[in-house]
């Protein structure tokens, strides 16, 4: 996929001999999938605080979508959606971890094995609004 800054944080921290401890490279990880900056500054915008609960999951479905006249612009900020979605899953779904899979695609692994690709979801939620993004969460929760 080539996500921009998943090759500069891997240009930064080096994947090779060395490598950071599996708790260390989830704390990095976590961290850098969790700026979200384009969707935090569309909500600052909108007067939304995304304080990475559910709830503010849900004021994002309701915001009205302007961005859609940009191609590149929902490309990003669905990315920027997913990784946000992932954040909240990790804050709030125990046992939830991120993982990254083919062409550096970051996933949610969930504790039951089941795998959340957050960007496909936000990047469709971006262009179509569906899924919305509390659906998409709330499909994290199902035993």
């Amino acid at each position: 996929m080539g996500i921009g800054f998943v090759d500069r944080w891997r240009a930064r921290h080096g994947h090779s001999a060395g490598r950071p401890s599996p708790v260390q490279d989830q704390e990095a990880m976590a961290e850098l999938l969790s700026e979200c900056e384009q969707l935090r500054e569309l909500a600052d915008g909108a007067g939304l605080a995304l304080d990475d609960s559910v709830s503010s999951l849900a004021a994002l479905d309701q915001l009205l979508p302007s961005w859609r006249d940009d191609p590149d612009g929902y490309t990003w900020l669905g990315n920027d959606a997913g990784f946000y979605l992932g954040t909240v899953v990790l804050r709030t779904v125990p046992g939830a971890r991120w993982e990254l899979a083919g062409e550096d695609s970051p996933l949610v692994v969930l504790l039951d094995g089941r795998r959340l690709d957050v960007t496909a979801v936000g990047r469709s939620w971006a262009q179509t609004g569906t899924p919305q993004l509390t659906a998409a969460y709330l499909e994290t929760t199902d035993d």
